[in-house]
């Protein structure tokens, strides 16, 4: 395995992808390339005035905190890393970009909703996985344990 693609989106969830991703990259000498995708359009809301659209452009990898979490999560493993920032739809996104690259993996952290609240939200791990022609790594969420 020699190309790994780790999704991130600043989540606990993603956090933990990226830690597993990166133990195996570790393990297996891979190289590792994170990709965070915004969506495309996002609102500002004024208190006094019009909604307005923020311009639809990925951030740059340079102002991406999410990315830069990740690239010094990398950086203490020992992992080389490559940053990527795409503008869309992530669960249309993240298997092409994987397409493009050739990984050998993807990997995606989910938040492990149940039936009914990811039917009604959307899971773009799941999406993901439909929509890839390459092998996907969903990592689960470990839950919180909050004492009685």
């Amino acid at each position: 395995m020699k190309r790994i693609l780790i999704a991130t989106d600043g989540s606990d969830a993603a956090l933990e992808a990226i830690d597993f991703g990166l133990e195996l990259a570790h393990e297996q000498g891979s190289e590792v390339t994170f990709v965070h995708v915004t969506a495309p359009v996002a609102w500002a809301v004024y208190p006094f005035g019009p909604l307005d659209a923020i311009p639809d452009e990925a951030p740059v990898v340079e102002d991406d905190d999410v990315l830069r979490v990740a690239l010094d999560r990398a950086a203490a493993s020992g992992v080389v890393a490559h940053p990527v920032s795409i503008l869309g739809n992530p669960v249309l996104e993240l298997p092409a970009y994987a397409e493009r690259m050739a990984a050998d993996l993807i990997v995606i952290g989910s938040r492990g909703l149940g039936g009914v609240t990811s039917a009604l939200l959307g899971s773009v791990s799941k999406g993901v996985l439909k929509h890839a022609n390459r092998p996907v790594l969903i990592v689960r969420a470990a839950h919180a344990h909050v004492p009685a």
